[in-house]
Order: C-alpha cells, then sequence, then structure tokens
C-alpha cells in the first residue's frame, strides 16, 4: 500500500502544461526569428559600405596619382578629366544623378545601364546577378593583358588584381563618373559614384576630389 500511495503521489507534467510549453516556445521562435533576421541584414549593410569605403578609397588614391603622372586626375575608365563613365552614357550633372538614384532600387532596375562595373560584369569572383542591365563598355577587354583607361581593368589592377563580392545575393559593385570641365583656374573634378547593385538608392557613396 506503502508503495502504491508513493507511485500515486509523484508529480509529472500534466498534458496541458506541455501544451502551454509548447505554444510558448513557438512564440518565441516566431518573435525571436525577424530579430535574428534584422542581426543578420544589419551585418550586411555594414559590410557592404566598408567594401563601398575602400574603393572609394582605391579611386581617391588612383585619382591623386593621375595628378602626378597625367598632369590631371582622372578616375579609372575616363578618357580624361572631362569625359564620363559609362562611355557615351551615364549621367550629365549631379542632379540627376541623385534623381536617378531614389529610383534605382534594385538591380533590375532601367537605370543599370548608366552604370559599369566596378571589377567587370563577368568576373568569376564577382558577377552581376542575371537579369540586370549594368553597362558592359567598362568590361576587361579579355586580351591577357592590362589596358589603360578600361575602367574595370583599372579597379581590378588597385586591388591586386581581386573582386570584391557584395554580401548580398542580388548585389555587386557599380560605379559612374560625372565628367570633370573647364581649363586652368577655372577647371572642376569629376564626380564618382559607387554603389550596390542590390539597392543603390540605400547604398552608394560619392567622391568629388
Amino acid at each position: 500500500m506503502k508503495l502504491f500511495k508513493k507511485l500515486k503521489s509523484r508529480k509529472g507534467q500534466s498534458l496541458a502544461e506541455f501544451a502551454v510549453t509548447t505554444a510558448m516556445m513557438a512564440t518565441l521562435a516566431t518573435t525571436a526569428a525577424p530579430k535574428f533576421s534584422g542581426v543578420g541584414e544589419g551585418a550586411k549593410e555594414k559590410k557592404t559600405y566598408s567594401s563601398i569605403d575602400k574603393i572609394i578609397k582605391s579611386a581617391n588614391n588612383f585619382y591623386n596619382e593621375k595628378v602626378t603622372t597625367e598632369g590631371r586626375g582622372r578616375f579609372p575608365g575616363q578618357l580624361k578629366y572631362d569625359s564620363a563613365v559609362p562611355d557615351g552614357g551615364g549621367y550629365n550633372d549631379q542632379a540627376l544623378c541623385l534623381t536617378s538614384l531614389d529610383l534605382f532600387e534594385t538591380y533590375e532596375s532601367s537605370e543599370a545601364s548608366k552604370w559599369a562595373s566596378i571589377f567587370g560584369t563577368q568576373n568569376d569572383a564577382a558577377q552581376t546577378p542575371s537579369g540586370s542591365s549594368v553597362n558592359t563598355s567598362e568590361d576587361p577587354d579579355s586580351d591577357g593583358s592590362f589596358t589603360e583607361t578600361v575602367g574595370a581593368e583599372e579597379f581590378l589592377n588597385e586591388f591586386g588584381g581581386n573582386a570584391i563580392k557584395s554580401p548580398f545575393q542580388d548585389g555587386h559593385y557599380i560605379y559612374t563618373v560625372i565628367a570633370g570641365g573647364g581649363a586652368g583656374q577655372s577647371s572642376y573634378s569629376p564626380v564618382l559614384f559607387v554603389a550596390d547593385l542590390e539597392s543603390p538608392k540605400n547604398f552608394n557613396k560619392k567622391l568629388q576630389p
């Protein structure tokens, strides 16, 4: 009888308690998932801005070096300081570029045709996403040697041949250059915009020496 009473008095988790615990765990899982996802996206944003900063710094160094060797600065892909990138495309002024950036939210936007690839659209290490219309005028000419004024080749040369890949699935680093102009004391420098094709509207920076 004593043994029977002991067995009968043992406490365990009832079916109702189990159901409540399960429901609480499910609620916690659904509320925590978006937060963890947000942390992941936030890390990608920081990484892409860090990469854009590296590209901007490289372009600035390139520009300053050309001031010394060519007498006037230019950015990768420019024939001279007063030419635009992409060649035969791009934007006439900063205001137009900034207005267009507000519409450039995804890699599928037609605005991509006014931008060139930093490292080449077909680079094995960082290709453009399928369906993008990024301008290919500055892509490497695949002749096996370095060619001056070919944008992607000049950028790759600055990075030791190593392309930077965007952390985003639909990302890719692109740029456009608004031509400089004038002469002598009245000259003005070109303007470089660098962006991530994932969302150029949200991930972009400008450099004007």
